[in-house]
């Protein structure tokens, strides 16, 4: 939660990922958010240059979030439970809004749409050292760990793709727990 003494910026940040995580925002105009948020329109184009930048910088901050989850997961717990609960965290419901509007933003920052290529800078980079640390630690090879960080990444984000489309939780959870039960069984054996 943002700091009663946080800048301005930081607290329409804040109310925003609150807001869409609840109702969404995609869809919703620039005037409408702004009033769900409690300022003007011109207040965000002020600190967000428009409404896709206000979007993107939500889901930056999102994703920063789950990032922080992500190196906070303890080293002692065995990797396919490591998995397991990133990835309860991930399938969230209260998350579900802020993924679906991840999807979004990133089709409309490969196509180059105006206040939304921001997404695209270290959308895939900025993952990758934390994968690789907690690999690491739950003793991936080295010589393997970054390979292996990029494919967790693309599993992951598949399958949150699979969930914001299809719904079917049951079905992406069951996935998920095929991956990282099949796929590093092998390291858990060796550690």
């Amino acid at each position: 939660m943002i700091a009663a003494s946080a800048d301005p910026r930081a607290k329409l940040l804040e109310a925003a990922i609150e807001h869409i995580g609840r109702h969404g925002g995609a869809d919703q105009s620039l005037r409408t958010l702004a009033g769900a948020l409690g300022t003007s329109h011109r207040m965000l184009i002020y600190h967000f240059d428009s409404k896709e930048g206000l979007l993107t910088a939500v889901a930056s901050e999102v994703e920063r979030r789950q990032r922080e989850v992500l190196a906070d997961l303890p080293a002692d717990v065995p990797i396919v439970e490591l998995g397991r609960r990133f990835w309860r965290r991930l399938t969230d419901d209260t998350l579900r809004r802020n993924e679906r509007l991840f999807f979004q933003l990133y089709g409309h920052a490969l196509g180059g749409t105006p206040g939304t290529t921001a997404l695209l800078d270290g959308v895939v980079d900025d993952w990758l050292p934390p994968l690789t640390e907690l690999l690491a630690r739950a003793g991936v090879p080295e010589g393997q760990c970054a390979a292996q960080a990029r494919l967790c990444l693309a599993v992951a984000r598949g399958l949150l793709l699979d969930l914001v489309t299809t719904g079917d939780r049951r079905a992406v959870d069951e996935a998920m727990d095929l991956f990282v039960s099949t796929h590093f069984a092998a390291f858990e054996q060796a550690r």
